[in-house]
Parts: C-alpha cells; structure tokens; sequence
C-alpha cells in the first residue's frame, strides 16, 4: 500500500471530525443568549425546585447555602431540598443550622427511606418525592454560582412555555497552572459540544451540575428507569429520553448569570476516576448521535496517535499526519474560541495545541477503563 493511501485513511477521520467542529461551531454561534429581563416569577408557590444530593459535603455546603440565600428570585418562588447520601461527617447537621434561611431549606436523609438505595439517581429520586414546584432544578453540594443563577432560568420557563428540559454552562476552576487550565479547556469544550448539539437539535451531552426539567416531563419518561442501576447518567440519559418523548423541548442556558462553577479534580487520579466514571456509561447508550459523536471523537484522536506511530518507521507520512493534526487543531481552536469567549476563560486558548498532543493517549485510556466498568466513587466501589 503507497504512502498516499495510508496517509488518506489518515486524515479521513479528523477532516470528518473538523466537519462536525464547523457545525457546532455555527450552532453556538446562533444560540440565542437569554435575557434576564425576561423573568416574570412571581412570589407564592414556589417555582422551582432545587434538588441537591450530598454525600460527605460539610466543607462545601456552606458556600452552596450562601449562594442560594444571595439569589434575586422573589421569596417563596423556590424552595431547597438536600438530600444526605449516608454521609459520614457534618453534613446533616450543616443543613439542620441552616433551617433560617431565606427560602424553604429541607433535608431528606437516604437513610429514612426503606429501600431507597444510594448515590445520586436515588438521592435526586427521593428528592423528587418531596419537591412541590412544577420545574426542578439540580447542582451538586460543590458548586457555586451567582445571584441570579435561578433568575436565569425564570427567564426561560416564564417565556418559553414549550421547553421541558434546560441545560446551563459549568465551568471548572481551580488554582491558575497549567494543570487546571488543560482540566478547564478539556471541560469547556464538552460544555460547548453539548450546548451545540442542543442548538443542532440532536442534543448529546449535558451535565448534572446545572440543569432543570419538569416533574410532570420526568414521569412521562418514567425518569431514571431503565438506567437506574447506573451510578452514572443521572443528566444524560434523561436528556436523551425527554428528548425522544418530547422533540423541539430542549434549550440551553446561554448566559453568564447561569454559569455553575465547580472545582477540577484535584490529581490526576480523581481526574482519570472522574472521566472513566463518565466513560462507563457510554456502552448504555441507546441514543444514536451520542455513540457516533463518541465513536467519532475517539476516532480523530486515535488517527492522530497513530500517524505519529507510523511516520516513524514510514517518514513519507509526514505531510500527511502533519496536515490531520494541523486540520484538528483549528477546528478545535475555531470553535473553542466561541465558548471559551462566554465562559470568560479565553486565555486558555493557548492551550489547545498542548491539549491535543495529550489527549489521544488520555481518551484511549479512559474509554477502555470505562469499557471495563469499574471504579471507585465517592468512597463506594462502583461495578456498571
């Protein structure tokens, strides 16, 4: 087989990935941002639901309560439900203390519930028992955000009466080094291909840490069912079935006020945890788009691998992998250049052509370990 031939199979993946890069590219860019003189929410009956489960979070809940006392919602229009996964710390108390807040403040405990199970689909499930409003919304007990977070939303349900499930940016921070910035530039980017996709109307990816649904929409699709057993997917998969049951019902949270703040993991070993307990859910999924986007992305990155591989024992590829990485590299930085703008990071543009080089070898390694099922989370041993 010539040079060329091989050089051509090559490049095939990563010219198909720079395809879907222009795409979602363009989908970004017609997004619309939502403004927040839109909300109407009135004070009464509450509106929303915030449903957060928390597992060991006696450090963290004291911010996230701060940040939802600050929120510019009228009062009574949200009420609060944290859910204590058998925690083994201060938790519980934290949020007894907590009772005289601005807003209605409820624990659920895991533990009162006869075979309620554990980790977050039962927690959020147990959550959704208890929760009056008619919309929900879910971050988890290490997450930050401004004081019109919930506004944001308002903005969307009081003018958009046929969304039924919104998804809203996070982003990761973390001490300024090259660690964190490579952790946040991977992130925005799975951020903004689920925003992207959303606005395609072939929505792939969203993330638990900022999002809402209806309660009435998540009975309709029976919630987590069928996926329950799962500790992962508690976003997704119900994305991906309300967005089935429901088509046209899905929007993004495009503006600054929504964005949910959350700390990068720590070491590269609860980063490698992190995504290989992402990973894991992959093989469960019955939805078309995101196993081809999966399969596609994967792809690219393993082509880029490989041609360096082979240029080494055949040097006449080296125009031919010079120009897959070169194609990969400004499809990436393209779009990325739109996100990293919003979530207000653009500095982190530097970082792409370093990003690249590490991340064959870092998505092979975690879409194995996924495959494989097995981890361990938040000091529980996970089999899927």
């Amino acid at each position: 087989m010539s040079s060329a031939w091989v050089g051509i199979a090559l490049l095939a993946l990563p010219l198909l990935y720079a395809v879907r890069m222009v795409a979602f590219h363009r989908a970004w860019a017609r997004l619309p941002t939502v403004p927040l003189t839109a909300a109407s929410i009135q004070a009464g009956s509450p509106q929303f639901s915030v449903l957060i489960a928390a597992r060991n979070e006696a450090a963290n809940l004291p911010h996230l309560l701060a940040d939802l006392a600050r929120q510019t919602l009228p009062a009574g229009s949200f009420e609060v439900l944290i859910v204590d996964d058998h925690s083994t710390d201060a938790t519980t108390e934290i949020v007894a203390a907590a009772a005289s807040s601005p807003f209605p403040l409820r624990l659920v405990s895991l533990r009162e519930q006869p075979g309620a199970g554990t980790g977050k689909k039962a927690a959020l499930q147990a959550a959704l028992y208890h929760a009056r409003a008619p919309w929900v919304v879910c971050t988890d007990a290490d997450c930050r955000f401004g004081p019109d977070w919930l506004r944001s939303y308002a903005a969307v349900v009081s003018t958009d009466p046929e969304a039924r499930f919104i998804s809203g940016p996070v982003l990761l921070t973390g001490p300024a080094t090259p660690w964190q910035h490579l952790m946040g530039l991977e992130f925005a980017g799975l951020i903004g291909v689920g925003a992207a996709g959303i606005g395609l109307q072939s929505p792939t990816m969203c993330n638990g840490a900022n999002l809402a649904y209806r309660r009435d929409a998540f009975a309709a699709v029976r919630g987590f069912a069928g996926n329950e057993h799962l500790a992962s997917g508690d976003d997704e998969f119900l994305l991906h079935k309300l967005h089935a049951a429901f088509p046209g019902s899905i929007r993004f949270l495009k503006n600054p006020a929504a964005i949910v703040s959350t700390a990068a993991p720590a070491t590269v070993g609860a980063l490698l945890t992190q995504r290989v307990r992402w990973a894991s859910k992959w093989r469960h999924y019955q939805h078309a788009a995101s196993q081809q986007l999966a399969l596609l992305v994967l792809g690219a990155n393993v082509a880029l691998f490989l041609g360096v591989v082979l240029m080494v024992a055949w040097p006449a590829l080296w125009p031919w992998v010079l120009a897959a990485w070169a194609v990969k590299l400004v499809a990436d930085s393209w779009f990325l250049m739109l996100v990293l703008r919003f979530l207000g990071r653009r500095q982190w543009l530097w970082w792409v052509a370093l990003l690249q080089v590490l991340y064959a070898p870092y998505a092979l390694a975690t879409g194995l370990l996924g495959l494989r099922g097995r981890y361990t989370w938040k000091e529980r041993a996970v089999t899927t």
